[in-house]
């Protein structure tokens, strides 16, 4: 899983066995530092090994992420303020939807302003499936560009094969905590 990237991820689905395939992110910039952030995470599962292990993964996603006021709280404390975020099935695979408001664009994955670009940095290995923003390249890093005239700024991630063996949709489990 990407480690320097996806910040808002790893606290919404914390660490342990929780996986998921995509996620995507449209932040509105409202003012140069200042907007709000949508984020969709596409088919999350867990690799857990064992029935305990799977528990845990359902209580994260579904109590505390899904659920808790920890989770807002938390969120809060990293410039974040949550406005909305509900999980959802949809083709047979759990997605979740998050939505907050920042007041600084590096709160947000650590993108960064530089009059007159955004940018944020990848890893070399991170995988880009699709931005609104120029593409960057170097053996170093990856770094996706926009010019401050755009005011949405959107890109997706590829995180994890979620149809191999081993790995278990957490869909099964939305109908049951309804």
């Amino acid at each position: 899983m990407k480690k320097n990237i996806l910040v808002v991820l790893t606290t919404f689905l914390l660490n342990g066995c929780v996986l998921f395939n995509t996620v995507s992110y449209e932040i509105t910039m409202r003012t140069e530092n200042s907007g709000s952030a949508l984020v969709i995470i596409n088919d999350i599962c867990t690799d857990a090994k064992n029935e305990e292990e799977e528990m845990n993964d359902v209580n994260n996603v579904f109590d505390y992420a899904a659920k808790s006021s920890q989770f807002i709280t938390d969120q809060e404390s990293e410039g974040k303020k949550i406005t909305n975020r509900k999980l959802f099935v949809e083709a047979n695979q759990l997605n979740a939807m998050l939505s907050f408001d920042f007041e600084d664009i590096n709160d947000v994955e650590g993108i960064q302003f530089d009059d007159p670009y955004y940018y944020l940095t990848l890893n070399p290995e991170d995988s880009v499936v699709s931005t609104n923003g120029q593409l960057f390249k170097n053996k170093d890093y990856k770094r996706i560009v926009w010019d401050k005239s755009i005011k949405v700024l959107k890109f997706t991630m590829f995180s994890e094969d979620t149809d191999k063996p081993g790995i278990k949709k957490m869909s099964v489990y939305f109908n049951k905590e309804k």
